[in-house]
């Protein structure tokens, strides 16, 4: 199993990856990302033989708006887009888009499943003629206080349904378990039961504010711009058992990479100053460059995660 980093690719990066000991990386591949479907073919080249001399493998690309979103231009133009990935997967030999289920929010869950179902058909169908998994990731992308989900995708329950309706070898999740902790799920059981469709992981750690949380309930605020309940931590540093994570990963026979996705915003508090955070692309582009968080992140695991064999 590889250790790395889910990442924005800049040549500084992969400096900062190959001196800190990481082993690959999921490229974020958003429009304004260094690595995206508009890219030359010699820029391309640029970056794979870089990542290539420096032993850092590509565990997969990730690309996650709302596939499903409301807002049918909206829409639209992300399922456009994630055609445009799964062409950028083949052109880079990956095997694996990480992305998120999407959501009609104006509509109960079970409700949205036959246009999920559509949209991931035609994802799966032409990613499977390359080779390449979709793997959904497991963040509700919820808003607390109008309670709008943009991925439908986030518990076992659903996860359940969404394979039994879509039966495809190559639909599958991406585990995140900092996501479960403060929704009250069981990440141990869940990596137990649907460890054969675990393509991808990414290690990012969560503290529960019990303080808050006993304030506020399991909504979170509603008025104000208080703190939320909950916070994203660097590996090590929040409620996640990692060995027994780890443990139930290797039970399974999880053989994939672990990246760690890095949004402690204790570490990143002088970074953040401006920053529209509403937009993805300035979350990864802007977290995976603040190395204290990456550096605790790594020396946590390291110990933890079963190397790779060469």
């Amino acid at each position: 199993m590889r250790l790395g980093m889910y990442c924005n690719y800049t040549e500084k990066t992969a400096e900062f990856a190959t001196r800190v000991g990481f082993e690959s990386m999921e490229l974020a591949v958003w429009s304004r990302s260094t690595v995206n479907p508009k890219i030359s073919d010699a820029d391309l080249a640029k970056v794979l033989k870089d990542l290539e001399h420096r032993d850092i493998e590509i565990s997969g690309i990730g690309f996650y708006p709302n596939h499903l979103h409301p807002n049918k231009p909206e829409a639209e133009e992300a399922q456009a887009y994630m055609y445009e990935v799964i062409e950028l997967a083949r052109r880079m030999g990956v095997t694996v888009i990480g992305t998120h289920g999407g959501n009609n929010y104006f509509r109960s869950i079970e409700d949205n499943i036959p246009e999920w179902k559509e949209v991931f058909y035609g994802y799966c169908d032409k990613a499977a003629k390359y080779g390449i998994k979709i793997a959904l990731e497991n963040c509700p992308m919820c808003d607390f206080k109008t309670m709008f989900r943009n991925n439908l995708a986030y518990s076992p329950e659903i996860w359940a349904v969404l394979f039994d309706v879509l039966p495809a070898e190559n639909l599958g999740l991406e585990f995140d378990p900092a996501h479960m902790i403060w929704q009250g799920l069981d990440y141990v059981q869940a990596v137990l039961d649907f460890g054969d469709k675990i393509f991808h992981v990414h290690a990012k750690d969560v503290e529960v504010m019990k303080k808050e949380w006993g304030r506020y309930g399991m909504f979170g605020p509603q008025f104000g711009d208080h703190p939320k309940h909950w916070r994203g931590r660097s590996v090590g540093w929040g409620d996640v058992d990692w060995p027994k994570f780890i443990s139930a990963l290797v039970e399974v026979g999880y053989d994939g990479n672990m990246d760690v996705e890095h949004e402690d915003k204790v570490f990143l508090k002088q970074m953040l100053k401006g920053l529209d955070l509403s937009e993805e692309q300035n979350l990864i582009n802007n977290f995976s460059t603040e190395e204290n968080g990456m550096i605790l992140a790594y020396n946590h695991l390291r110990p933890l995660v079963p190397p790779y064999k060469r």
